[in-house]
């Protein structure tokens, strides 16, 4: 195997808070954590980059003063076990924007776009984790054959620590709490 294709030490060792912490921006890109183990994210299209991207830009505009959306950072759903979760777009409160790590009382909205080798995660295992976490609301974004994405909207029930499910759009986004926003998906 070139030496290139070996994964480096750290992505083999259970890691903490501490350990996690002290890591470059570098090492931090392309994983996750999950109780305390070192998931590499599946690689997206430019496709996925590109939706994200798109979201992230009308939520942001959408959003005033008081709320941030952006792309590719983590989210510290908890510290013991470790898991540190990277969606493809959350929207957080502007005043923590230089917290870190940024924790799940910071952000409202979480998205992930469904990309091959990422759709049980998605699907399933994150659904979880975010409720569980506390976070407010959640989007899946599947990404159809026809090219025009469908987005299923989750809202967290206090009380259960569960999502119930939201509206679901296909090719725009017409509202998001608490502010509006109109995000025409068309064909990406």
């Amino acid at each position: 195997m070139p030496a290139e294709m070996v994964a480096p030490s750290w992505m083999h060792a259970q890691i903490n808070v501490e350990q996690y912490d002290s890591w470059s921006e570098e090492q931090c890109a392309g994983i996750e954590i999950v109780d305390r183990t070192v998931v590499v994210r599946p690689s997206t299209s430019k496709r996925h980059n590109r939706l994200a991207r798109i979201l992230a830009n009308a939520l942001d505009a959408a959003a005033g003063p008081d709320w941030n959306a952006d792309t590719d950072f983590d989210v510290r759903l908890q510290d013991v076990p470790l898991t540190n979760r990277r969606p493809d777009v959350v929207v957080y409160r502007a005043e923590t924007i230089d917290l870190t790590p940024t924790r799940p009382e910071h952000a409202l909205l979480v998205i992930e776009v469904v990309s091959p080798g990422s759709e049980t995660t998605d699907r399933v295992v994150k659904v979880d984790q975010y409720a569980k976490a506390g976070i407010p609301f959640y989007w899946r974004i599947e990404q159809a054959a026809s090219g025009v994405p469908i987005t299923y909207t989750y809202v967290l029930d206090p009380a259960t620590k569960a999502y119930r499910d939201g509206e679901m759009f296909t090719g725009a986004i017409k509202a998001a709490a608490p502010f509006s926003v109109t995000v025409d998906l068309g064909t990406i």
